[in-house]
């Protein structure tokens, strides 16, 4: 069966006709040396490792948010999530220019000739399509969400990460079959390896590709210097609003992390979660709910213990930023409430609908004597925006999950 599977796929496909080879199909329409299989391999490395670091750090912030019991994420330190997640957006960003400076490298290989010698040549072809097509699906949609804008009818969030797992496959799976050339690509010239598994007319053509890449030093030394700056450029424009101290340098920085409500940014607002009367009636009440129930009004929060922490929200978009917030432990209350410090709980906010308006305390988080339920932000009351009257926020969790405007408190 294998035998004939292997037969049915190396068995070659008539060439079209020669009639047919116009255009960018005739010999030579890409003089340039540096659509090079040296050049393609360096840039892929890179790109390579760009798609892993943003794998990862997206299946880490997945996993926070809606991971299996098993998965633990510390409270400590309290900015590992933005570094995380400020390195998951800016890589893919970075990555933007890198796949267009791989597809550059590469796209004439769309031409080659005859289109597909084989069965197996043509499936290898075509899944390159699914590769470029989750790549640029990735970056696309991610660079959307960003930016907030969501002209799709699919959950972004969802999306994201299933096409992650299929993108991060395609790409292994592409290394795996591409791997003599990346070899070759990335040996020192004139090396053995640097001809290895060719034929003599093939490395002879390869020599004389090197000798003319040689020649174009300084096209092949600009077009490496124009991906750097690109690359840079996007990364230095944008990162602002994960590393403040580039603010002012990060024109294209989607949110900046010192401008919003009290000095920091939101993104959903009260108008929008449509809390505004509830947020703002006087008889609000935040219940704890356990052995002994609290039912609690502003100003008794206010009566009790009050602690300030500085502690950032990183929103999964990539923007971080710091602020001082003063409220009462979350561990006290629980305990008040007749509840163990670390007793994971899931707290309610005042919306009535919506995918975060609920979000779980997990245990190092419920015990961190960090964790507030905040009621100032700066030495001030909450500004509706932020959260008004009281919100969650705890050391080292997604911005989607600092829950704002709570209501209830219960064991998960």
């Amino acid at each position: 069966m294998t035998g004939r599977l292997d037969r049915l796929l190396g068995a070659r496909i008539p060439d079209p006709p020669e009639g047919l080879r116009r255009g960018p199909f005739r010999a030579g329409a890409f003089p340039s040396p540096l659509h090079s299989e040296r050049r393609s391999a360096r840039v892929g490395v890179w790109l390579g490792l760009a798609f892993l670091v943003c794998f990862l750090t997206g299946l880490v912030s997945d996993l926070i948010q809606s991971g299996p019991e098993w998965f633990y994420w510390p409270s400590s330190p309290v900015w590992l999530y933005g570094l995380t997640q400020g390195l998951h957006v800016a890589t893919g960003l970075a990555a933007i220019p890198l796949l267009l400076v791989k597809l550059w490298t590469v796209y004439p290989l769309l031409f080659e000739w005859p289109p597909a010698g084989s069965l197996a040549r043509l499936v290898s072809r075509l899944s390159i399509l699914l590769l470029v097509g989750t790549a640029a699906m990735q970056l696309v949609t991610g660079l959307i969400n960003i930016a907030q804008w969501y002209p799709f009818g699919f959950f972004f969030p969802v999306a994201h990460y299933w096409t992650g797992w299929i993108a991060i496959g395609a790409v292994a799976v592409h290394v795996g079959a591409k791997a003599p050339e990346i070899r070759r690509g990335l040996a020192r010239r004139g090396s053995p390896g640097a001809t290895a598994g060719l034929a003599p007319e093939q490395a002879a053509e390869l020599a004389a590709a090197d000798a003319a890449e040689e020649e174009g030093a300084i096209g092949r030394r600009a077009f490496v210097l124009a991906a750097g700056l690109g690359v840079g450029a996007v990364t230095v424009t944008t990162l602002g609003q994960s590393v403040s101290a580039l603010a002012p340098v990060s024109l294209l920085a989607p949110r900046l992390p010192t401008v919003g409500p009290q000095g920091l940014p939101v993104n959903q607002t009260a108008a929008a979660a449509r809390v505004r009367e509830t947020a703002t009636d006087p008889g609000y009440r935040l219940v704890v709910d356990g052995p002994r129930r609290l039912e609690l009004s502003l100003a008794d929060l206010a009566r009790r213990p009050q602690h300030t922490e500085t502690l950032p929200i990183t929103c999964v978009e990539g923007w971080s930023a710091s602020g001082r917030w003063t409220g009462v432990r979350l561990a006290d209350l629980l305990e008040e409430a007749g509840l163990p410090r670390g007793t994971e709980v899931v707290v309610e906010s005042l919306q009535t609908g919506g995918l975060y308006r609920t979000s779980v305390v997990a245990p190092p988080h419920a015990a961190d004597p960090r964790t507030l339920l905040a009621l100032q932000l700066r030495g001030e009351p909450l500004a509706l925006d932020h959260g008004y009257p009281v919100r969650l926020i705890a050391p080292n969790r997604p911005g989607a999950m600092q829950t704002k405007w709570l209501t209830l408190v219960r064991p998960a």
